[in-house]
């Protein structure tokens, strides 16, 4: 990944305003948590309810999420969490720093990564696209919250059966598209939204090879840009699918190709936008996805 590294204090300002966190004020008897990206923190929130205070540190969908620069001011927000959830596999090891530098017994730490059993060696960390592994990380917040405050854990256990059920929608307008698009041909900048195109019975003809190297930052070799251009001025794929937070030269390149020769694109985010919970974005996702194969429309931004 992208490295993701601790700014100097003279940057705090700047920081803050990349990240959107504020300052943890927690109500008597409130548990303070932290999501290190703002879709965790969304769960934290549904499953915690009115006995958690939740902030998140990264919740800007317009910066790019492997640019981010953790400050001081955020670590000394980080320092007073009872329960952090991070998402591990390298993406956010920042945290794992700044955690370091300010050691808590009593303070739970969710790695998703760890939560999963996934390897290090798993090839795409964007864990949060997997409606099956978001589903095992509430169970895993439900469990830290019950240990923190035993006396609500019949609340949060409640909340997590809502979640739970809250995810039928999803799941059900996953299983149709799957059906009704079968092996529907994408074409895909970064492995954003891997999960769920794979989850949807998508085939992704970008080799995963391309993906890694742009996800890395790394120039992809010619050959593969020219694969990848030909994919779309062939119109072998249905949808091109692209990070919509971090477009570069060569992402512009590609779109402006797939416009040329009418293909939908499909701008997916790292950072959950304004306005969405975990459910209604991924829904949200999908939907563009189904409305680009249905109607050739194009979704840049929800």
């Amino acid at each position: 990944m992208r490295t993701l590294t601790l700014a100097a204090a003279a940057a705090a300002g700047l920081a803050i305003s990349a990240c959107g966190i504020t300052r943890v004020s927690a109500k008597p008897g409130q548990i303070v948590a932290i999501g290190a990206e703002n879709e965790y923190a969304n769960v934290i929130s549904q499953i915690g309810g009115r006995y958690v205070k939740t902030d998140a540190v990264m919740s800007n969908p317009n910066t790019d999420p492997h640019t981010f620069e953790a400050s001081p001011s955020v670590a000394a927000d980080v320092s007073q969490a009872q329960l952090v959830v991070q998402n591990g596999l390298g993406y956010d090891d920042f945290m794992s720093k700044i955690e370091a530098a300010s050691p808590n017994s009593k303070r739970k730490v969710l790695n998703v990564q760890h939560t999963l059993g996934l390897p290090d060696s798993t090839p795409n960390p964007h864990l949060w696209y997997s409606p099956g592994y978001i589903t095992r990380a509430a169970v895993g917040i439900a469990s830290d919250l019950s240990a923190l405050q035993p006396s609500h854990a019949s609340y949060f256990q409640a909340n997590l059966r809502r979640f739970k059920q809250s995810l039928a929608p999803l799941q059900h307008a996953i299983s149709a598209f799957a059906r009704q698009h079968p092996a529907t041909p994408v074409a895909t900048t970064e492995p954003v939204a891997d999960y769920l195109l794979t989850a949807a019975g998508t085939h992704n003809l970008t080799p995963f090879t391309f993906q890694a190297d742009v996800m890395n930052g790394v120039d992809p070799a010619p050959q593969a840009i020219k694969a990848q251009n030909s994919l779309l001025s062939g119109r072998k794929v249905k949808v091109f699918v692209y990070n919509q937070q971090v477009t570069d030269t060569m992402t512009q390149g590609f779109l402006k190709l797939a416009s040329q020769h009418h293909v939908p694109e499909v701008g997916v985010y790292e950072t959950m936008p304004t306005g969405y919970n975990y459910q209604s974005w991924m829904l949200a996702e999908l939907k563009a996805m189904n409305r680009a194969v249905v109607t050739g429309r194009s979704t840049a931004r929800l």
